[in-house]
């Protein structure tokens, strides 16, 4: 069964909990979907490590319940 929006939301958000998450559906089936995060907890973090964060967000429903998931992460940014 196919991971809906608000379930990967609800799950990086507890992962992360300061993390601001915009999803946007690559095709209408709710398997493949787009996030961008932003949180104060990548900052000084690789892009991998701040992936490697986001995807321990879905311990082993990735690639199962949650087929694609396409990440573009960042610290927020100074004023």
């Amino acid at each position: 069964m196919p991971m809906p929006s608000a379930e990967i939301e609800r799950l990086i958000k507890s992962a992360i909990p300061d993390a601001q998450v915009e999803l946007t559906a690559l095709v209408n089936d709710d398997d493949h979907w787009a996030a961008t995060v932003v949180s104060e907890s990548f900052r000084g973090l690789t892009r991998v490590k701040q992936h490697q964060m986001v995807n321990a967000a879905f311990g082993d429903r990735l690639g199962g319940e949650l087929h694609a998931l396409q990440l573009t992460t960042r610290a927020p940014e100074s004023v």
